[in-house]
């Protein structure tokens, strides 16, 4: 082949992968989120890997390379080119394909059982174009006991570490043995966390009053009872969640518990938890859709009575 008509191929080849990257946003303008390739640092603020171990040289799948360390905005979830500056580069790569050029192994860090690219995206993007199945890569593990699902979204692996951090809470402390209770579910990571914390910080509370330390198993139900559960009885009676889309029951109760802690520090520890429930809630909940619509209709009555009442006074002037 000659080089304009591998130019030609490779200018096209571009322009393919670029519309469909176009098309992908298109396609998600209502989801945005979902069509950008995810960054490596966001994953391992959500995984927190513990160290790092060097794998070598391995070949790995293209389907399971799925973000990026530094160029995860060039690219999309699927490694289109998004923009025109990428153009030379991609084509320069797309060449060595048509020219059977053995390219440098890419650089990816392992997480999860996935894979993101260091150095090499551009060779990446071609590749996924070009329907590749495997690619020689240098790979650093950052080891970490979850294991994510190849195709997922960003959303979607939230939901799996959430998963994750739940059966790891639960089988720890055992506490759906102890309270019977399945469905302390939370809508962000790190939450269980603050639960086991609570727990401990209520055990410690317990034990100040005896002379002998009470088992963990018994700090789980006291606490389960005498603490989580008249927290969401007021959020049941007051309907607090209906205020708060896509929030569970348990998230609210941190919410709440931390807006309590707060209100107690500033007006003592006698401030009644229903006081803080509906002080929470007119601050930070959601109103409801026809209120809403209501206020906005108040408000747009309210600016145009002042004008008129403006313009009645420039024309008494």
């Amino acid at each position: 082949m000659n080089h304009s008509f591998l130019s030609s191929q490779t200018d096209d080849d571009f322009s393919k992968a670029h519309n469909k990257a176009l098309i992908n946003e298109i396609q998600h303008l209502l989801n945005p989120e979902e069509a950008r390739l995810i960054s490596l640092q966001d994953m391992k603020t959500l995984l927190k890997p513990k160290n790092e171990v060097y794998k070598g040289m391995e070949v790995i799948p293209v389907k399971l390379i799925v973000g990026s360390e530094g160029r995860y905005s060039d690219f999309d979830n699927h490694f289109f080119p998004k923009s025109n500056f990428l153009k030379n580069r991609w084509e320069r790569v797309d060449m060595a394909h048509y020219q059977d050029i053995v390219l440098p192994a890419i650089s990816v860090y392992e997480l999860g059982g996935l894979y993101f690219v260091r150095d090499g995206n551009h060779r990446v993007s071609v590749a996924k174009s070009r329907g590749i199945e495997n690619i020689d890569a240098e790979v650093v593990s950052l080891q970490t006991e979850i294991k994510l699902k190849p195709g997922s979204t960003k959303q979607q692996m939230i939901k799996q570490v959430i998963e994750y951090e739940k059966r790891v809470f639960y089988m720890e402390t055992s506490f759906g043995d102890i309270t019977d209770y399945w469905c302390l579910d939370f809508s962000t990571p790190g939450q269980y966390d603050v639960i086991y914390n609570h727990i401990l910080g209520h055990k410690y509370y317990i034990n100040s009053t005896k002379s002998e330390e009470i088992p963990m198993e018994e700090a789980v139900l006291s606490w389960f009872q005498n603490v989580y559960l008249p927290v969401v009885n007021v959020i049941n009676k007051r309907k607090i969640i209906k205020r708060f889309s896509k929030r569970t029951i348990a998230d609210l109760y941190v919410f709440l518990i931390k807006y309590w802690d707060e209100l107690k520090q500033k007006f003592g520890n006698e401030f009644p938890l229903e006081d803080a429930a509906r002080d929470f809630t007119n601050q930070f909940g959601k109103l409801p859709l026809m209120r809403r619509i209501t206020n906005f209709f108040q408000r747009r009555k309210m600016k145009k009575d002042i004008h008129q009442t403006e313009e009645n006074g420039k024309l008494e002037i």
